[in-house]
């Protein structure tokens, strides 16, 4: 850890956390650790898991996705399937003192690795399981998302049937709760002396969220259910434009001072003020705005039509109205926000190339934590075995020897 932008942002630096994953809440909880800190060993089967190798690829078939969920972390390669090797990752966990003792990971089943093996040995343990469902049954992102009702409401009014979403959002939110849950129970055994069994199901943190953001409330107490509404937000006036050389825009107008500035950019006070009068709306209230929506926006949308994306870009800077254009990755990815953002690190990713990748979004005392590089399959078994576990060159040379053939000695 000597750049010392990494050492500025480190509140969990000693802690070590063994990570047996694959897919992208646990791994994202394991990066998101490492990226404040944390020493993070991915414990992988020889061959890898099964996210190994998903897409996005590069042209050569190196994951960019893997890469990019596994930053900073350390990689270690164990024969799973053996007592021998199963032996070492639980001593794996156990061990390193103190700061140790913690597991991160979405892999069920496994008796060897469950709570109650391992807290025989290690009682103040830390162990974190992030399962599909509550009752212990399998499920994803996009099965569990399935259930939730929120494919029932996305997409255009009128449209049948389901709309999945493109991010994983739930994954996305699991993950970050999964490493909150550990800082917490780290808390709790510094004050206490205890360990921790942690559980976050999937669709758990799908369903809280649906309770939280008042789509279940709504349904229960209203007895209706929502409607699809498009690019509109729900309850609000937020809409999107398009410009006269087809460029398109988002805007969002939450309070009275957004509409008004919008109101007065696209010169049509007179219309609007004659449409409050014939529907006897006040337009300064957000629900009457989102109730009216489709009227507001046929009057609005002709500005935009005979403007081009140049001349609305510098009209809504002068306002106070939420807005931006829509781009692509490929155009995201040259934007400055990428280019000169300090989240933003130049990394050259073996197997990759250099690359802008993110660090922790989190600034700590003005101080990203850049982008460290993934570690490749395997990295640093050799010095886990050795420094970490003890074993002798002719232990290792041993296993290596004795591993599935496809893999020997890959990672020495």
């Amino acid at each position: 850890m000597s750049d010392p932008r990494i050492a500025a942002a480190a509140p969990l630096a000693g802690l070590r956390i063994v990570e047996i994953s694959s897919f992208v809440a646990a791994p994202l909880a394991g990066m998101t650790l490492a990226q404040l800190g944390a020493e993070v060993i991915r414990v992988d089967p020889v061959g890898g898991a099964a996210d190994r190798n998903r897409w996005p690829l590069t042209e050569d078939g190196t994951s960019i996705y893997w890469a990019g969920l596994n930053k900073g972390k350390r990689s270690f390669v164990a024969d799973l399937r053996s007592p021998e090797g199963q032996h070492l990752v639980a001593r794996l966990i156990t061990g390193s003192g103190p700061q140790g003792g913690i597991l991160l990971t979405n892999t069920t089943g496994r008796d060897w690795q469950g709570y109650n093996a391992l807290a025989r040995v290690r009682p103040d343990l830390i162990h974190l399981e992030i399962t599909g469902r509550g009752d212990g049954s399998t499920g994803v992102d996009y099965t569990v998302n399935a259930a939730t009702g929120f494919p029932l409401v996305t997409g255009p009014p009128g449209h049948r049937g389901p709309v999945n979403h493109v991010v994983p959002v739930w994954d996305i939110a699991c993950g970050l709760y999964a490493a909150l849950a550990i800082t917490a129970a780290v808390r709790r055994r510094e004050a206490t002396g205890a360990g921790s069994r942690l559980a976050i199901p999937l669709e758990d943190v799908a369903l809280a969220t649906a309770s939280n953001l008042g789509f279940l409330g709504e349904a229960q107490l209203t007895g209706t259910e929502r409607p699809r509404v498009g690019n509109a937000l729900y309850g609000s006036y937020g809409q999107d434009f398009t410009s006269a050389d087809g460029v398109c825009f988002m805007l969002v107008t939450l309070t009275p001072r957004h509409f008004r500035d919008l109101v007065s950019v696209t010169d049509t006070a007179e219309v609007v003020s004659a449409l409050a009068t014939a529907l006897d709306a006040d337009f300064a209230d957000e629900g009457t705005r989102y109730r009216h929506r489709e009227v507001l926006t046929a009057v609005f949308a002709g500005w935009f039509r005979t403007h081009s994306a140049e001349e609305i870009a510098a009209a809504l800077s002068d306002t106070s109205i939420l807005w931006e254009r829509y781009r692509t990755f490929g155009e995201l990815a040259t934007d400055p926000r990428v280019t000169a953002n300090p989240l933003f690190t130049d990394l050259q990713q073996p197997g990759l190339g250099t690359y802008r990748a993110a660090g922790a979004p989190i600034s700590v005392d003005g101080t990203y934590p850049p982008a460290r590089v993934a570690p490749q399959l395997g990295q640093h078994t050799d010095a886990v075995l050795r420094d970490d576990l003890g074993l002798t060159d002719a232990d290792i040379a041993r296993l290596h020897d004795t591993a599935p053939g496809a893999t020997k000695r890959t990672n020495r």
